[in-house]
């Protein structure tokens, strides 16, 4: 009737009714909703009320901030530290080491300093997990509960090298000749700055020993490498630019004589140093890359390589194969430099140590320059 008798007014009205009717109705409307939804949501409101009040009284779960005597004592907190090696017993540097505990919230992650030592401070007391991951490395985890106000101190992590060829191959059935034959396979690739054969260098700590056939064709294939045959022209040109060996002569025939001995000098070297002997002493002739560590003790490792080797049972002895090969190549050199070049016995040991003392320098640039410089490295092995 109210909507009918406002309808009526604004037909005479010219329009000012409707827009008052419209009021009237909307209001009315508006309390009626507010009215309906007050009936539904004032109990619901109530019950909330309850059961958070509830919740409080019991203290199941409570909004407020922990008071003082809820947080952790700090005199119950602890340390827990420890270092990390290699096979070698080297400190290994900036190695990542989590530590895992049940709550994510007090899990930590630091990296190894200088000495390769870690250390976690105000640890709460509890059941945890430490994980030492490096590239090129096989990862370590180390478990353990600590105890409240403990210093805790974590067994030394020795961490290996993860070759994951050498994986591969045993895990796929093949015998431990096959592998060494993959390892060489990988080093023949290596060359420096894509061209100077770096053959003799393992970047697989653990790699397997080389058979007696293995060490001839390696000695064999660094013998007649093109690079070797162009850098002895180049050097025999060199001597006889400076009429080195004078014995020798001039013309096609005096560099043909110093081309022979310059060559005669390497490959017997090679042969004798690096495959004939370390068959017979049954040592490793390879240079086994360190790179971990601090710089003086990898300094010093480079500079022992011409007197210490690896012996085919994987541990570390003289390396006599060498030193005895290269006193050999000096004293054959005798047969073949001309007489007034051969100084006896001290020419023998005086060109002897030179090769010593190249050998040592040649290390140490293997450990700071030529990997980098080296681009066909095995991915597993970078």
């Amino acid at each position: 009737m109210m909507i009918a008798v406002a309808k009526k007014k604004q037909r005479s009205e010219k329009g000012l009714g409707w827009n008052r009717s419209f009021v009237v109705f909307g209001n009315n409307t508006l309390w009626l909703l507010l009215a309906f939804l007050g009936t539904c949501i004032a109990p619901c409101m109530a019950q909330s009320q309850a059961a958070a009040h509830e919740i409080g009284e019991s203290g199941v779960q409570r909004t407020e901030t922990p008071s003082k005597a809820q947080l952790p004592d700090r005199r119950s907190l602890g340390t827990i530290s420890g270092e990390v090696v290699d096979e070698a017993g080297s400190a290994l540097v900036g190695v990542q080491v989590g530590l895992t505990r049940q709550d994510p919230f007090l899990s930590q992650e630091i990296v190894t300093d200088d000495d390769g030592r870690f250390s976690f401070a105000n640890v709460t007391p509890g059941p945890f997990e430490i994980a030492i991951t490096a590239e090129g490395f096989s990862t370590q985890t180390i478990s353990g509960s600590l105890h409240s106000g403990e210093s805790y101190t974590a067994p030394q992590a020795v961490l290996t090298i993860a070759s994951q060829k050498m994986q591969i191959t045993v895990s796929a059935g093949f015998a431990p000749v096959e592998v060494a034959e993959f390892q060489i396979q990988d080093q023949e690739k290596q060359r420096v700055l894509g061209v100077i054969p770096n053959f003799y260098v393992s970047y697989v700590p653990n790699a397997i020993a080389l058979t007696p056939k293995q060490k001839f064709e390696l000695a064999w294939k660094s013998s007649v490498d093109p690079f070797t045959l162009v850098g002895t022209a180049a050097l025999a040109g060199i001597e006889q630019a400076g009429d080195e060996f004078n014995g020798y002569g001039q013309g096609m025939q005096g560099y043909a004589k110093r081309y022979g001995a310059s060559y005669g000098d390497i490959g017997i070297g090679t042969v004798l140093g690096s495959a004939v002997l370390p068959s017979v002493l049954k040592q490793d002739p390879r240079y086994f890359y360190k790179g971990t560590g601090g710089t003086r003790s990898r300094i010093l490792y480079a500079l022992a390589s011409p007197f210490i080797c690896k012996g085919d049972n994987g541990n570390w002895q003289g390396n006599y194969s060498y030193v005895a090969g290269n006193l050999a190549a000096a004293g054959i050199s005798n047969l073949y430099y001309p007489a007034n070049d051969r100084n006896g016995v001290g020419a023998v040991f005086g060109t002897a140590f030179v090769r010593f003392g190249e050998n040592a320098l040649s290390a140490v640039l293997q450990e700071f320059v030529v990997r980098k410089l080296t681009p066909h490295l095995p991915a597993s092995e970078r």
